[in-house]
């Protein structure tokens, strides 16, 4: 068993309009995922360099980031970045280039967990078109297909997908199976499940929700949600 999570962290920013990383940071530790989706992970101006720093990963949580390289001081791809616990090791990993008139991306990592159970995962951030989202949504399960190794495969991210069956989630639910985590937005009120994850026929989604937490409630516009799942 496996627990997996996916938070648009909004660059820490808080219902409070308040930037605390340190209090993001909190909030991923009360969940206790073993692999975070991270959206909206770096600065959006200037170097867009990473909110949450190595130093604060590395001195105050279990967590260290997967090395995407794409920039010196950002942790991802367009915002998007994966974190694992500091004994995984991540066998592979790279960005995935989407379709897009604003700058959208998504991440992937094979990432090998401590008791070497070696799993695929997709973090996102997709567009608020429609149209686009269903371009983005065809080029990463495209892009996943026609990978040489296969593994079992996690998808998470922000598909910001506000119809409950249409759209990209028909497109995405055809190839994997949507987890019931519940409404994620807004934090201070959630009407929407904007946040999503899925998984690839070989693994069992056992439970699902959404992290609900006095932190949460302020530390994004978004609260995150969680899966544990079965390989």
């Amino acid at each position: 068993m496996i627990k997996v999570a996916s938070y648009n962290m909004r660059k820490s920013i808080g219902t409070d309009r308040r930037r605390r990383p340190e209090r993001t940071l909190q909030v991923l530790c009360e969940i206790g995922a073993d692999i975070v989706a991270l959206q909206e992970a770096d600065r959006r101006f200037g170097e867009r360099s990473a909110v949450l720093t190595q130093h604060l990963l590395s001195e105050h949580s279990d967590y260290k980031p997967v090395p995407f390289g794409t920039k010196a001081r950002s942790m991802g791809w367009h915002g998007n970045a994966l974190l694992v616990r500091k004994d995984a090791t991540v066998l592979d990993c790279e960005a995935i280039h989407l379709p897009a008139l604003e700058p959208r991306g998504a991440v992937m990592a094979d990432v090998r967990l401590a008791g070497g159970t070696v799993v695929r995962v997709v973090g996102m951030h997709l567009d608020l078109s429609g149209l686009w989202r269903r371009r983005q949504a065809h080029a990463i399960i495209t892009h996943l297909q026609a990978s040489t190794h296969q593994y079992p495969t996690i998808l998470m991210g922000d598909l910001n997908e506000w119809s409950a069956q249409s759209g990209c989630l028909r497109d995405f639910s055809s190839h994997y199976a949507f987890a019931s985590t519940g409404k994620s937005f807004h934090a201070r009120r959630p009407m929407a499940r904007l946040d999503r994850i899925m998984a690839s026929p070989e693994l069992t989604i056992t439970d699902a929700g959404v992290h609900d937490s006095l932190q949460a409630r302020t530390a994004s516009d978004h609260l995150p949600i969680w899966a544990t799942i079965k390989v």
